[in-house]
């Protein structure tokens, strides 16, 4: 490995496409006719097809949470300290898989990219994606790559919300659901006003 990877990374990782030619329908019935997802996995799926974990990215994040992209890459991915062999997420037992929400802009289908119909980026037509909706596109990626169940389905903040919607719309899919600074239900009003709350609570100490 190179001197510029440090120990216990997952080392160089290369972003994969999948692409799905089945009409998607968005929670708002929107209908796209194909779309893509890209995403990273970094260690190996048992033969069970049981030993994967999902992380869901936050707003800001995107499919690259591990390992580096290039040999001379000084940025790793968002939870490299994390995800690798020894680390908390180990890879040398799980399998481990990150991808782009459907709408952003890394790589998956989304505003950046091209609406067939018109032969232009979708820009501000491309259908407003719900928690829902990234949802049933990881389960529908999940199928394509043989897992048969999450060992754990894990993210923060809007990644957090994403692992609850896991846990409730497709149970028997979810052996652990860890959410980090989420909530399964929050307004608008209630996001402004209380938009650090929630990832601060748990760190204040319980008075006797």
């Amino acid at each position: 490995m190179s001197e510029t990877i440090p120990a216990g990374s997952v080392g160089l990782v290369t972003p994969q496409i999948a692409k799905c030619d089945t009409p998607f329908t968005f929670a708002n019935g929107a209908v796209l006719g194909s779309h893509e997802l890209v995403y990273e996995t970094y260690g190996e799926l048992n033969s069970a097809g049981d030993n994967a974990v999902l992380i869901c990215h936050a707003l800001s994040g995107s499919h690259h949470a591990a390992g580096f992209h290039a040999s001379d890459d000084r940025r790793p991915g968002w939870w490299d300290l994390a995800i690798g062999p020894g680390k908390p997420i180990d890879t040398e037992r799980l399998f481990v898989v990150c991808s782009n929400n459907l709408g952003c802009c890394d790589g998956s289908s989304g505003p950046n990219t091209i609406n067939p119909d018109t032969g232009k980026p979708w820009g501000g037509q491309f259908p407003q994606p719900q928690v829902q909706d990234w949802v049933r596109s990881q389960k529908w990626l999940a199928e394509q790559l043989g897992i048969s169940r999450w060992a754990a389905v894990m993210g923060g903040s809007l990644g957090g919300m994403q692992a609850l919607q896991w846990a409730i719309d497709f149970p028997d899919w979810v052996e652990h659901c860890v959410a980090l600074a989420a909530a399964p239900g929050l307004t608008a009003q209630k996001y402004c006003l209380q938009r650090n709350r929630t990832p601060r609570h748990p760190l204040r100490p319980r008075l006797a």
